[in-house]
């Protein structure tokens, strides 16, 4: 049955370009996945720059089709020749300007950077309202204050996302969800905020801009919405084969915060999902705006544009990474191979056979900057007192806690400042992989129940593979009503809540943690990077 659907074109393909891995998923036309492929890589630091290339770009793309493709042929007989959709979606924020022969002006800016905060602080007073320094408005606005060479030449600016969609398309759109974190978006017209647009263009005209926002940001769709063509030129660059076909249509691109929240079923208000991989970060959809501006809470939008508050963290699982390197170097020294699943299961398991606060030890993940606690730069660390309870199992749980820990900051603000509720809240990305754990560490952290979905490891390229199979399947109900009908129906979830000694050990040590940031910045000022 399978074969037939893919030859009738009745499936639907996801690619998404994550932190770390570029992920293709193919879904039949009921959304179960039926094939995948993916392709490794990692950013590079240039020139003060966290940065991937155009050359990396394509051929990640490229390589994670051709594993796809691959697999669909050996499970299945037949190649793709054609599919019903297509969606592209990427890591949210950053930089992309081009001229107006298509031109990168400068090397791809990423959401990692944090070289933005004069332009992140101008903005929000200007606004009075949030503006990150990951936003591609905080990177504009920081170049034409350092009063770069290319930013009259401007006649595109776009995320990666919208980037790679426009190069199969021809077409200079985004999806709401990922525009959001573009420039702000009035809810009300799921459109960019105009008269934030308009202050923007009073200042870019007495910087000496020729152009206006309106004429370089792309243009804003909501989930559903038909967003352009394969074009035969698209065609050849994701499918080295020659068998795709053009004319297969394509949803709008969409950020991985976005993706996120479809993965999970978490797109309908007081719901809220938190992904943990490389970054960190929550999302939840918002019954009202909230009262007052905090530069930790990003406000963003879901793929069909309601207000979703965010907090967003640079840092969660690459200090875990580094050191189950540590220890898998250790093992091997003693002449044992370890898997990586063995590894990181035993890992993580034995972090809940360490005490509620950790026994003293204190760390910090910091691989990058974090803006939520004021930091552009990020030294990891670990502290202990001679006192403190130092054992494997302790070990492992700060760590476990570290990588939740600023997100924890953010959170606090949200749900007892601003008394925002959720109703459920989901995990998943690789923080979630070991039952369990991840689930139990973040349920300490916010006080509540964490649910993880049987669908959680598909991760956003799942998600935007279901974006797309609604664009031509969904438009007669909301995307919620679509995912909890459709999709959803019938999807198990497991739910783990901390009991309240290990609450009030993560509260004792987040209190460590608050005392303990100045050692993060003497660090900093100490050791170059």
């Amino acid at each position: 049955m399978s074969r037939e659907k893919i030859e009738s074109g009745k499936t639907a393909i996801g690619i998404e370009f994550g932190s770390t891995r570029i992920k293709a998923v193919m879904v039949d036309d009921a959304g179960t996945p039926i094939a995948e492929g993916s392709h490794d890589w990692e950013n590079q630091y240039v020139d003060g720059i966290w940065t991937y290339s155009l050359d990396m770009i394509w051929a990640g793309l490229k390589d994670a089709y051709s594993v796809l493709r691959n697999d669909v042929e050996a499970k299945f007989g037949t190649t793709i020749k054609t599919t019903g959709a297509i969606g592209i979606s990427a890591m949210m924020h950053g930089y992309m300007p081009f001229d107006k022969e298509g031109k990168l002006l400068v090397p791809f800016r990423t959401w990692r950077n944090t070289i933005t905060e004069e332009a992140a602080k101008e903005l929000t007073s200007e606004f009075g309202f949030n503006i990150p320094q990951r936003w591609s408005i905080a990177h504009l606005h920081q170049a034409i204050l350092n009063k770069e060479s290319h930013i009259a030449d401007i006649s595109f600016l776009t995320t990666l996302a919208g980037y790679i969609h426009w190069q199969l398309t021809g077409e200079k759109v985004l999806g709401v969800g990922d525009a959001s974190g573009m420039f702000p978006i009035d809810s009300s017209t799921r459109d960019y905020n105009k008269e934030y647009m308009a202050r923007y263009d009073n200042i870019a005209a007495a910087k000496g801009m020729p152009w206006k926002l309106g004429d370089i940001l792309p243009k804003v769709l909501v989930a559903g919405e038909a967003a352009g063509t394969l074009t035969a030129e698209g065609a050849a660059k994701l499918d080295e084969s020659g068998n795709l076909e053009a004319g297969i249509p394509l949803c709008s691109p969409e950020g991985d915060a976005g993706t996120g929240m479809v993965a999970t079923n978490s797109v309908a208000v007081r719901t809220g999902n938190v992904s943990a991989g490389t970054s960190i970060f929550a999302m939840v959809v918002m019954e009202k705006p909230l009262k007052a501006v905090h530069e930790e809470i990003d406000v963003v939008t879901t793929p069909s544009g309601d207000d979703v508050a965010m907090v967003h963290c640079n840092n969660c699982t690459s200090d875990i990474n580094a050191w189950a390197n540590v220890f898998k170097g250790f093992a091997e020294a003693l002449g044992t191979k370890v898997d990586t699943n063995t590894l990181y299961t035993t890992l993580f398991k034995a972090a809940l056979d360490g005490d509620p606060d950790c026994g003293g030890l204190m760390g910090f993940n910091y691989f990058s900057g974090e803006p939520v606690t004021g930091f552009d730069e990020g030294r990891p660390l670990f502290v202990r007192k001679v006192g403190s309870n130092f054992n494997f199992a302790n070990f492992m749980r700060l760590h476990l806690y570290s990588a939740v820990s600023t997100l924890k900051v953010g959170l606090d603000i949200l749900f007892k400042e601003e008394d925002v509720k959720v109703d459920k809240l989901y995990g998943h990305g690789g923080f979630f992989k070991t039952k369990e754990v991840g689930q139990r560490i973040l349920s300490a952290a916010t006080g509540g129940p964490i649910t993880v979905m049987s669908t959680a490891g598909e991760g956003g390229a799942w998600g935007i593979a279901i974006l797309a199979l609604y664009m031509i399947q969904g438009t007669d109900r909301t995307l919620s009503d679509y995912l909890t009908d459709k999709v959803f129906d019938g999807f198990a979830g497991d739910t783990v809540t901390a009991d309240k000694s290990e609450i009030e050990g993560f509260d004792s040590f987040m209190k460590l943690f608050n005392a303990a940031l100045p050692i993060e910045r003497v660090a900093i000022n100490s050791i170059d990077s």
